[in-house]
């Protein structure tokens, strides 16, 4: 289901996909099944080394890219535990910058699987640990 959104780069109000809602009668897994007939994906690795993006069933990072008239458009979704969260970007630099920093954040805390030598902020992680996998 499309609807309007407010690009995090730009703050722009664009029109695009909105990630499915959990329907709270299944966990995870059950979740990423309304994915499938959407733009929606599920993304389980980031980095050039392909390190965990959040830690199935309980924290799963979605994709998206959606055309407008003035061009594509970049989307993540997180679903955490049941709750689902949607954010669009124009930029695909600020996409990636964004994943990052959240995926870091699941690294650092030790909730995914992620590189052992991590620095103290997701802004000093080495080029590697900062693109899609």
């Amino acid at each position: 289901m499309n609807a309007q959104h407010t690009t995090k780069d730009t703050s722009e109000t664009v029109t695009a996909p909105t990630l499915p809602a959990d329907d709270r009668w299944g966990d995870g897994y059950d979740w990423m099944g309304t994915l499938q007939g959407t733009e929606w994906s599920e993304m389980g690795a980031w980095g050039t080394d392909g390190w965990d993006a959040g830690s199935w069933p309980y924290i799963i990072f979605a994709v998206a890219t959606h055309e407008d008239e003035t061009g594509p458009l970049y989307g993540y979704g997180t679903y955490i535990e049941g709750d689902t969260f949607t954010r669009w970007y124009r930029s695909q630099d600020a996409y990636n910058k964004a994943v990052t920093t959240d995926v870091f954040w699941y690294w650092k805390m030790g909730q995914s699987d992620g590189p052992k030598d991590l620095p103290e902020t997701a802004a000093e992680l080495s080029a590697e640990y900062t693109t899609p996998f």
